[in-house]
């Protein structure tokens, strides 16, 4: 009686191809082992099988794999082994997140689920490297995921983003990829479409699913690290904007400055007191120094101000205040549900307590239920909000 699982291999439309060579057979069969301890939560599929096999330089016909996988199951070596769903690689996303120190994809069912997560070194400032270690991590998630060609969404989110004007990417903290057409060279390299966005704006999108925003009809992702980067998610679609720059809250000005925060630090933008300028990690370690006179990192800041020193503890307040003003200028125009902070300064627990406290002072409302959280994915959120870029 044939297999139920590779019945195919032996049905009267398709008659099983038998090796010419019984040691053939059985060197495959082999191979096929190795597969199978080294992926043992794959399902098993003639295509993935293939796709191993040819990268190790190993020949066989497809032919050729079904039959030695039935052969395997017909000695119980394949025993509880399930027949794969056929829809479900077109369920999977693959999310690509570029960064300046790492490339990251991730894989994730349509319930969100994780099914892989692999990173490498971003190759330093070279264009075709980068492109190359995309394209590697994409094949071997395929690979070892079972996934055909093309049986996967991808989507990518990188700094900077693509000028409608030019379709070229712009303002990437790696400036090789900088005036680069990095979308259509991804899509000939890895033969299918792609989405690619800001990587704050897969922050965002990650936290509005199934993140700390979830339910909520209007997401306004915020980081706050190395810069100050935003996102804006309406009803889980990131919004863009005309001109690609939506959420670009950390390049306007500091609202409602005082004396003293005119005309402020100049921005790499080529402006001075951008948002950026204050509230990045930076920032905040820049007026600190400006105040005491003491070099000292964001991190020691904060925590330093927690054991007890007095001018860590005013340069936090500083900080708490201009953030307060920032934010508020934020609702004033998208009136959000919820504000989603992440980057490294979003480790600082103080500031969902002390900053919603004094930003009705600028909020011109009654009340603000606006609510700001913490991030739920951590580091994983722009990882996985490419992956959710591609709808359906």
């Amino acid at each position: 009686m044939p297999s139920a699982l590779f019945a195919e291999a032996t049905s009267p439309r398709m008659p099983p191809s038998h090796p010419s060579h019984p040691s053939r057979l059985e060197h495959l069969v082999d191979e096929i082992r190795g597969y199978v301890s080294l992926h043992p939560a794959a399902e098993l599929t003639v295509e993935g099988v293939m796709s191993w096999l040819v990268a190790r330089a190993a020949q066989a016909t497809g032919e050729e794999v079904r039959h030695a996988l039935s052969l395997m199951e017909s000695r119980g070596e394949l025993a509880g082994r399930r027949q794969p769903d056929p829809g479900a690689a077109q369920r999977l996303r693959l999310g690509v997140d570029l960064g300046g120190s790492k490339i990251e994809i991730i894989a994730i069912d349509a319930s969100g689920a994780t099914q892989l997560r692999k990173r490498v070194d971003t190759p330093h400032e070279d264009y075709e490297a980068i492109l190359g270690a995309i394209e590697g991590l994409v094949r071997d998630a395929e690979r070892e995921l079972s996934i055909p060609r093309n049986g996967a969404s991808i989507g990518v989110g990188t700094p900077g983003s693509i000028s409608r004007a030019t379709g070229l990417l712009r303002g990437s903290n790696s400036v090789c990829l900088n005036g680069k057409r990095i979308r259509e060279a991804l899509e000939q390299r890895l033969g299918q479409s792609i989405a690619i966005a800001n990587d704050a704006n897969c922050f965002a999108l990650s936290e509005a699913v199934d993140g700390a925003g979830e339910d909520s009809a209007v997401v306004f992702g915020v980081i706050l690290g190395t810069g100050v980067g935003g996102g804006i998610v309406v009803e889980r679609k990131v919004l863009e904007g005309v001109n690609g720059i939506a959420g670009e809250w950390g390049h306007n000005p500091l609202p409602w400055p005082r004396d003293d925060e005119r005309p402020g630090a100049a921005c790499f933008c080529g402006r001075h007191g951008c948002i950026e300028t204050f509230l990045s990690g930076p920032g905040l370690a820049r007026d600190h120094e400006r105040i005491t006179g003491r070099r000292e990192a964001a991190r020691a800041i904060v925590a330093q101000a927690a054991a007890g020193d007095t001018a860590c503890e005013s340069t936090l307040q500083r900080y708490e205040e201009r953030l307060a003003r920032a934010l508020a200028h934020v609702i004033n125009i998208v009136d959000p549900d919820v504000i989603v902070l992440g980057g490294g300064l979003s480790n600082v627990d103080r500031l969902y307590a002390n900053v919603p406290a004094q930003w009705g002072e600028w909020v011109f409302s009654d009340r603000v239920d606006t609510r700001f959280v913490k991030h739920l994915h951590g580091d994983s959120s722009g990882v996985r909000g490419a992956a959710w870029l591609v709808e359906g």
